[in-house]
């Protein structure tokens, strides 16, 4: 493999220009759940600033697996859209995948006007009520629905699909032993626990085959007290690797349920958050939102030492992503053998970030970590810094 990130590579089936990824974050671009003009124009603008891979977040593989209820799910009625999207990323050079996934609960029950499905009976934080327990019919149904969104996303264009296995979203809340309080096939032991994850896999690639690259979101570590991680997460992470369904796992952190800033390290914009709601929670998340929204301090490449850890363990391509805001912390991940990386909030903060790397190895990211881009995905993800106002009120 060659250790320079700007030369083509192969991620699965895929020829790439680049190992730079844009990680998937929600854009806040979809208020009827499908395609628009400007969820378009985000990407389109990634691969001509010279991505390899974007990632189009989040396609939900049933209504009720959204965050909200504005948020794509894959269905025949998206294709349309879905192409227009992927034949815009093409056209500038670029390559694009689709992230799968069910929010479990994770999932606002309230604005998807459905149940939040978990793999136990909890309290909701995100909808403040009660999430119901997933059958073993729910639980098909939803391995199904991922083969299905896959074949669509082949479909519609798309040179990969990732499969959302962290943030305790559906399939890593059935790896926690602090969310799953299942005695079923399910629960109980890591092995079952698993199960989940490495069925929807195999479901996925059974359907695929080698048409497009299947990767996984993969957390190692929940940052929850009694949640996943550590030994727990390198055995899963080889049982996929045995499975051989998957062509790379991009290695990630955090509770979006519990404990988000886990990976978003830097300053927590709670305000700002508080200011997206309505009265009474705009005061309850200013004065308790600290419990939820804790304070990690950023440094470059923050989960590097922990993914250090899989990458001498795993055969299979690795991406690490979390403070790679450098040509620096690019070459410090290839040095270390990861296959890619990942970028997120610096190519929020720049789209053209990684040609201008390409052109000057001392080019670094001007993203100051300030997360003032988190909040605004009600109202169209942007940074505040570089682009005050949001593209369009597209949540309304």
């Amino acid at each position: 493999m060659s250790n320079d990130a700007f030369q083509p590579a192969r991620l699965g089936p895929v020829q790439l220009r680049n190992r730079i990824i844009k990680a998937a974050t929600f854009e806040g671009r979809t208020p009827d759940a499908l395609v628009t003009d400007e969820l378009i124009d985000f990407h389109r603008r990634v691969a001509a600033g010279g991505a390899g891979l974007t990632t189009v977040a989040y396609c939900a593989v049933a209504p009720e697996g959204r965050t909200d209820r504005h948020q794509i799910w894959m269905r025949p009625e998206a294709v349309p859209g879905l192409r227009r999207l992927t034949d815009a990323v093409h056209s500038e050079g670029g390559a694009v995948s689709a992230q799968l996934g069910h929010a479990g609960p994770v999932a606002n029950a309230a604005s998807n006007r459905a149940p939040a499905l978990a793999p136990s009976r909890q309290f909701s934080p995100i909808s403040l009520r009660l999430t119901q327990s997933a059958t073993t019919a729910d639980i098909r149904r939803i391995i199904t629905a991922h083969a299905r969104a896959a074949r669509l996303a082949v479909e519609s264009g798309f040179d990969a699909v990732e499969l959302h296995f962290g943030h305790n979203y559906l399939i890593s809340s059935f790896l926690s032993p602090a969310l799953n309080k299942r005695s079923d096939e399910y629960g109980e032991t890591l092995v079952n626990r698993a199960k989940l994850a490495r069925q929807t896999a195999d479901a996925v690639r059974q359907e695929v085959g080698g048409e497009i690259a299947v990767l996984a979101k993969f957390n190692m570590d929940d940052g929850v007290r009694g949640g996943f991680g550590g030994d727990e997460s390198l055995a899963v992470a080889r049982w996929l690797t045995q499975d051989g369904n998957l062509d790379a796992l991009e290695l990630t952190v955090g509770s979006s349920l519990r404990n988000p800033m886990y990976l978003f390290r830097g300053d927590v914009p709670l305000r700002e958050f508080a200011d997206q709601f309505p009265t009474p929670q705009r005061w309850g998340i200013r004065l308790a939102g600290r419990r939820f929204l804790r304070t990690y301090p950023y440094r470059e490449t923050y989960l590097l030492d922990d993914a250090l850890r899989f990458r001498a363990e795993l055969g299979l391509p690795l991406v690490l992503l979390g403070g790679i805001a450098s040509r620096a912390a690019i070459d410090t991940a290839m040095s270390h053998g990861f296959e890619f990386v990942a970028m997120a909030r610096a190519l929020l903060h720049d789209p053209e970030l990684v040609n201008r790397m390409r052109d000057d190895a001392a080019t670094e990211s001007l993203c100051t970590h300030c997360n003032r881009c988190m909040p605004t995905i009600y109202r169209g993800t942007h940074c505040v810094l570089t682009s005050p106002v949001a593209d369009s009120a597209t949540t309304a």
